[in-house]
């Protein structure tokens, strides 16, 4: 019964997120091999090995054979004979002993730490992923202002040549040539310093991620409504939280190196065996020893140090799934609002365009004056450049919900039966 509730619920959330086209992105093959270049990501990759190393270490132990030789000379004084000397060595072979229970905690933390640089790993590569997706659509944000402004230039630039034909032809007057070309002016300003600002864009995207291409992006896709509950998506973007993970490894190596002090309260004995030689040869000498350390307040504090270690990393753990539950939640949120309001921008953008027109109409049959087709122009270009903007701002939002539930760019583990449905 429990099973067959299972797969339902599985059915039911698959039912609810489906894969989706990621259009004005790269592709997943390009930001693969883009993201697996990247430097921090490979580090992250070689602390694995390090790990991997200490786990082996960890396994062995500190348990070596030592081998203790030693040469001495005996000196006689027998009262009624003459003084004797004697040539003497010792040798012995000494080894420390792990005792029951520590080889298999050792073991574990062997474990335990290869396993939290993989999650280490998988959380640089996410943050990264992050940065490039963040960057990707500063980038974009910059070039479709360029594109925007480039057009209202135009648009002015045609306006102004056709009011100097005017004055010219005695149509218009000196004030109105001045006050287009003024707005013409103000406007290649304004191209002038977003251009500047895509080509900053560009090149940290380029110096920062090199090999991605950067491919002009020629239409913006429309953002589509995001489907699924906040709950749903707060656990899904709990549930694969590299940051939650990463926390709840600490914890549990922090659990398991308390354990093992804990073991070390009780001290490991040293045995071992010698033989020596005295007085000559004449006295040969076999025996054994163990040796055990008097646990003292050291050990004791040690101990209590790791228990406490392992309380805050307990309730640290707690206050990050605090942290990245409240910001997938609000990420959820602004994803929704975005949506709306972008629909509520091109509308807007829609309306003072055509009052733009309209102007631009009453202006040529001379009912308006240019102040006021000038006015609607910049208002319809503004509502024009925010529309795009949240459009873009629309569909950022939505890709960054997606890669936090890992349903975009996920190149460390298999896709989840969680994926967003349009």
């Amino acid at each position: 019964m429990k099973r067959l509730i299972c797969i339902s619920l599985a059915a039911l959330t698959g039912s609810v997120f489906a894969a989706e086209a990621t259009p004005n992105l790269p592709s997943s093959a390009v930001v693969q091999r883009v993201l697996f270049a990247n430097p921090g990501i490979q580090a992250a990759s070689s602390q694995v090995q390090v790990e991997e190393a200490n786990k082996v270490k960890l396994e062995a132990g500190s348990y070596e054979w030592s081998v203790r030789l030693g040469s001495q000379q005996r000196k006689s004084y027998p009262g009624a004979s003459p003084d004797q000397r004697f040539n003497e060595w010792n040798a012995a072979l000494e080894r420390p002993l792990r005792l029951p229970g520590k080889a298999s905690l050792d073991a574990e933390l062997g474990a335990a730490g290869v396993a939290l640089a993989e999650t280490a790993r998988g959380d640089v590569r996410h943050e990264t992923s992050r940065s490039l997706l963040s960057m990707w659509f500063a980038w974009l944000r910059e070039t479709v202002s360029a594109r925007q402004w480039t057009e209202h230039v135009e648009l002015l630039s045609q306006q102004t040549r056709a009011i100097q034909r005017r004055q010219q032809l005695g149509d218009a007057a000196r004030l109105e040539a001045v006050q287009a070309e003024g707005a013409l002016a103000q406007a290649q300003a304004q191209l002038v310093q977003v251009q500047v600002r895509e080509q900053t864009a560009a090149e940290a995207l380029r110096r920062r991620f090199p090999g991605l291409p950067m491919e002009m992006q020629t239409r913006i896709a429309e953002p589509v409504t995001v489907t699924g509950t906040q709950n749903e998506w707060v656990d899904v973007i709990l549930e694969h939280s590299h940051e939650l993970l990463l926390a709840r490894g600490i914890t549990q190596r922090a659990q398991l190196s308390a354990s093992r002090s804990g073991r070390d309260r009780m001290p490991d004995p040293t045995v071992g065996i010698h033989v020596s030689s005295e007085r000559g040869g004449e006295d040969r000498i076999v025996g054994a020893y163990i040796s055990i350390p008097l646990p003292g307040t050291a050990r004791r504090a040690s101990s209590d140090a790791a228990l406490a270690q392992a309380d805050v990393a307990a309730r640290e753990e707690i206050a990050v799934a605090q942290k990245v539950s409240s910001e997938a939640a609000i990420l959820y949120q602004s994803a929704v609002a975005a949506f709306s309001t972008w629909q509520a921008g091109r509308e807007s953008a829609e309306r003072l365009t055509q009052a733009a027109n309209m102007s631009a109409r009453a202006y040529q049959l001379g009912e308006g004056s240019l102040n006021d087709l000038l006015t609607a122009r910049r208002l319809a270009n503004e509502a024009s450049l925010s529309a795009r903007l949240l459009q873009l701002d629309a569909l950022a939002l939505r890709y960054r919900l997606l890669l936090d539930a890992h349903r975009l760019w996920d190149f460390d583990e298999e896709p989840t039966q969680i994926s967003q449905r349009n």
